[in-house]
């Protein structure tokens, strides 16, 4: 038996099933359960399980992109257990979970179209610089529950009963309301291991914010924000609702991010973008400029599906445009209020329903092109600067994709098939949702 399964095993004699756990291209939590009696297979011959599931759409559909499918004969991948994530489920009763990667193909590095091996190759560019990219992410979400039409709402607090006013936003009083299944998912990241921090109420009915902590592992960071998003999944349905990660679940409501900080951190240990330093400006306004000039083209990757555009507008801290500037949530990328040793860049485009993998990706692509081209960023905005929306940014997805196809930067980044690939699913899943009547078209045009 593996050491690792044996010492879990030792410390929780009552497990029954092992989840062997991955991540499809939405970021759904997908794998195998076994039961325990034969989880040390799992290190010895990996879990198989199709090797194109990250070539799925939102249903599980296959669009035999590149011969990945049905032309290919749909062969396996066979996944292996990331050292260190053997945890417990603690809302599933005696259930343990264990992350797993699948193991590259025979004379290749990895899967060229697994979004968690993309993030490693861009990370590995970085060392060459001699920089390494410190990370984080923070998600919001909506606890919601269905009346007995189907009709979905921001849940209520059961303890107090009643509906919320208003948004309260930061309100105790709100996180007081939901303080019994907020706790539960606190000390659900804390047995896996998930850096938890602050939990703030924010500007939705029933919507929240979950911070993580920093790592200097930007592939790790992801794997933090995919396993929260699991475990408050998790929690939410042992109290009998669903967590969403929609980015606008409700049009008369705020929408949900996936923010990103980042810094990078020299050969000393030292930020690089500490402004006191000789370089720390200089390095900073190169990275947000590399941000600017790329991020239109990776619009599909941080916005990946129809609903997720219903996010943008004017004033609504949401970016409308490529803007940055200090201690301003206006911008697209912002740099935090703090101690110059912990100067950061904030990301703020991506919807809490993008993949982590991807849209870490993406804007760590980004920053190099800044750093290695010594790109110059636009000046500093103040004041609002999300009130009137760049015309240059593609707020639908099908220009987003067609952005994205003609993208030579990111060809460059992330390979010169997944681009195009990637466009090419979201278009088809994109397609057959319009293949359906929607209500409104009756109510409108009948």
């Amino acid at each position: 038996m593996p050491a690792e399964l044996d010492a879990y095993l030792s410390a929780h004699p009552n497990t029954r099933f092992l989840d062997a756990v991955s991540f499809d291209l939405c970021g759904t939590a997908i794998g195998k359960r076994y039961p325990i009696r034969d989880a040390a297979k799992v290190w010895s011959g990996g879990v198989a399980f199709c090797a194109g599931i990250t070539t799925l759409d939102a249903l599980g559909t296959c669009w035999d992109v590149n011969g990945i499918g049905f032309s290919d004969g749909d062969p396996d991948a066979t996944s292996f257990p990331i050292p260190g994530t053997l945890t417990p489920v603690p809302w599933a009763t005696d259930t343990a979970q264990v992350l797993i990667a699948p193991a590259p193909p025979e004379g290749a590095q990895g899967w060229w179209f697994d979004p968690r091996h993309i993030l490693s190759r861009i990370v590995d560019r970085f060392a060459p610089l001699g920089l390494t990219p410190v990370t984080a992410c923070e998600l919001e979400f909506y606890l919601v529950r269905r009346d007995d039409t189907g009709v979905l709402a921001a849940a209520t607090p059961a303890r107090i009963g009643r509906a919320p006013a208003g948004a309260r936003v930061l309100a105790f009083d709100k996180l007081d309301e939901w303080g019994p299944l907020l706790a539960q998912i606190d000390a659900a990241c804390v047995a896996q291991n998930i850096p938890a921090g602050a939990a703030t109420a924010e500007y939705g009915a029933a919507q929240f914010e979950v911070n993580l902590g920093h790592v200097a592992d930007p592939v790790l960071a992801c794997d933090h924000a995919l396993m929260l998003r699991r475990a408050i999944k998790g929690v939410a349905n042992a109290h009998g609702l669903d967590a969403t990660f929609m980015s606008k679940p409700f049009a008369d409501q705020s929408g949900s991010g996936l923010h990103i900080h980042a810094s990078l951190q020299d050969a000393m240990g030292r930020n690089a973008f500490d402004d006191t330093t000789p370089d720390g400006p200089r390095l900073l306004g190169h990275t947000i400029a590399g941000l600017q000039a790329t991020t239109y083209d990776a619009m599909a990757f941080f916005a990946p599906n129809l609903n997720a555009y219903r996010r943008f507008a004017p004033d609504q801290f949401v970016p409308v445009n490529t803007t940055w500037g200090r201690n301003n949530r206006s911008v697209a990328f912002r740099i935090p209020a703090g101690p110059p040793a912990a100067r950061r860049i904030e990301h703020r485009i991506a919807g809490a329903d993008a993949n982590p993998y991807l849209v870490m990706a993406a804007m760590l692509a980004g920053m190099h092109h800044g750093l290695t081209n010594a790109l110059t960023p636009t000046p500093e905005s103040t004041g609002n600067a999300g009130a009137e929306v760049d015309p240059a940014m593609p707020l639908t997805l099908w220009d987003a994709c067609a952005r994205m196809e003609a993208s030579t930067f990111l060809t460059a980044s992330f390979g010169p098939r997944y681009p195009a690939a990637y466009a090419a699913i979201k278009r088809s899943e994109f397609n057959a949702f319009m293949a359906d009547i929607l209500p409104r078209e009756h109510d409108w045009y009948l």
